[in-house]
């Protein structure tokens, strides 16, 4: 029976597992997309949302709190002043796993795990307004005639042209 069981140990002590944690996490918010085998993305993205829920209020007890875990100030100062901001109406489900495959070696299940709605992605839903309006006019402009060629012909294709044909 799997009763009790609340996280996934990763095959590591708890000091190795903690720092891995730390590490990943830290790395996750610094730049926003990380690769990473699936077990681990999983847990590192259990430690990511709950940092980024905190980091929707910015107080001097939650910057302390989420301190614990993150030692690099600029990964904190960008947590609460640019990722916790972005999030703010979002209820939950600040990340998103991709996955890529099976990894060369030991197969392992490799995946993305990047923080949703990033800066370098471009949104996917539209209204369906404007995805009616894009399609008319494609639809209105003319396709598009095959390019002529130009009309110098190069020497070769003059002498050619010009040499009287062997009968």
């Amino acid at each position: 029976m799997k009763h009790k069981i609340g996280y996934n140990r990763l095959g590591r002590k708890a000091s190795q597992r903690k720092a891995l944690l730390r590490s990943m996490t830290t790395s996750l918010l610094r730049y926003e997309r990380i690769k990473t085998t699936n077990a681990k993305a999983r847990e590192v993205r259990r430690v990511a949302e709950k940092m980024i829920t905190r980091a929707k209020t910015d107080s001097v007890h939650n910057r302390r709190m989420v301190a614990r875990r993150i030692g690099d100030k600029t990964v904190l100062a960008k947590l609460f002043t640019d990722i916790g901001p972005r999030f703010k109406e979002r209820a939950g489900g600040y990340t998103r796993i991709l996955k890529l495959g099976k990894r060369n070696g030991d197969a392992a299940e490799t995946v993305y795990l990047e923080l949703v709605g990033s800066k370098d992605q471009a949104p996917k839903n539209r209204d369906k307004k404007e995805a009616e309006k894009g399609r008319e006019q494609r639809k209105k402009q003319p396709k598009e005639q095959p390019k002529e060629q130009p009309k110098e012909q190069s020497e070769q294709q003059q002498k050619i042209e010009s040499a009287p044909a062997d009968d």
